[in-house]
């Protein structure tokens, strides 16, 4: 296989691996309270972390005073994300979650006014409105009706990671913050938040059927540790367009494992939403990435510094280093 063929097949892999997460997620929390979930998938994630911080050189171990200031505020505003997406996954389809969630992609540039150049081309708000519109028809499920409330919790989670990702830019520019040491203090201030909610149902936790230790374990270790650093190494190694193409394709892999293994279904309405959500959001990154003007047919140059992104990359927080390597899209969900 071709250096370009494997670096694609790594970034597909990722996208599938986040968009089988709504399912994964939707599968815990039906056997076990959402607090307990997050705080198993949390303590999973850091534990993990924390090794491969212990396995580098005694050098690149520590912390610096930046990425632990970043970190705190950035772990408060992910498990907001976590939070609000969880209870919304859990009282909807996983194919709607992928989907809806994918409102990110649009919303991000709205809140995130700093690195444009002047307004918005219109462009993008009928790119917006297309992801409106879709929102409305997978909402509508066999005919309109009232909003279910799994699917307005996804709207408010897309929201919050907009925020989220908005001020990961904000907080990072200019300092020097290694993913790896980022990502391991926001999963030690989530799990920090969700012991005390949880620790009543601690024994559960230890008691739950091996097949929902599986999901944890999916969702900590290949949906957040695995995934961030497969996305770091690919991302490295190819165009940021390229890149943001294949990791587009999450809500794609969202409703096609959420048919295939979730035994979910997709009524006409909701298949036409789900092909407009696809359609603008992909639009509307296209019209973003063209507005900012950043040169991104070729390589990102490779980093020799200790502070370099040569490390696991949160979804939720794109490297300060590569922004234009990363879409928006691009949370622990994180997803």
């Amino acid at each position: 296989m071709s250096d370009v063929r494997r670096t694609d097949a790594v970034l597909l892999l990722v996208a599938l691996v986040w968009g089988s997460s709504y399912l994964s997620a939707q599968t815990a929390t039906a056997a076990l309270p959402v607090l307990l979930v997050l705080f198993a998938r949390y303590a999973l994630s850091a534990l993990a972390c924390l090794g491969l911080l212990a396995s580098r050189r005694r050098a690149a171990r520590g912390w610096t005073r930046d990425e632990i200031r970043t970190g705190l505020p950035l772990g408060l505003t992910q498990a907001a994300v976590l939070v609000v997406e969880t209870y919304g996954v859990a009282h909807t389809s996983a194919a709607n979650a992928g989907l809806i969630i994918s409102l990110t992609i649009v919303l991000t540039p709205l809140l995130d006014r700093g690195g444009h150049r002047g307004a918005l081309p219109p462009a993008f708000f009928a790119a917006t409105g297309v992801c409106v519109l879709a929102v409305g028809l997978l909402m509508s499920g066999n005919g309109f009706h009232e909003p279910r409330l799994g699917d307005l919790l996804m709207l408010g989670a897309a929201l919050i990671r907009a925020g989220h990702v908005a001020l990961v830019g904000r907080l990072t520019v200019g300092r020097a913050v290694r993913p790896l040491q980022l990502t391991t203090v926001q999963t030690l201030v989530g799990t920090a938040l969700f012991l005390p909610a949880t620790a009543h149902d601690l024994p559960t936790l230890f008691h739950a059927d091996p097949a929902i230790w599986a999901q944890l374990g999916y969702l900590a270790l290949l949906c957040s540790v695995f995934a961030f650093l497969a996305q770091t190494w690919a991302v490295q190694r190819t165009s940021a367009s390229r890149a943001s193409l294949l990791l587009g394709t999450e809500p794609v892999w969202a409703v096609a494992i959420g048919v295939a293994l979730g035994g979910e279904h997709l009524t006409p309405l909701t298949g036409l939403g789900a092909a407009l959500m696809v359609a603008g959001t992909y639009w509307g990154q296209s019209v973003e990435r063209a507005h900012r003007r950043v040169p991104e047919d070729r390589p990102p140059p490779a980093h020799d510094s200790p502070h370099a992104c040569d490390q696991d990359h949160d979804k939720d927080s794109p490297c300060p280093s590569t922004p234009a390597t990363t879409s928006p899209t691009t949370t622990l969900t994180t997803t």
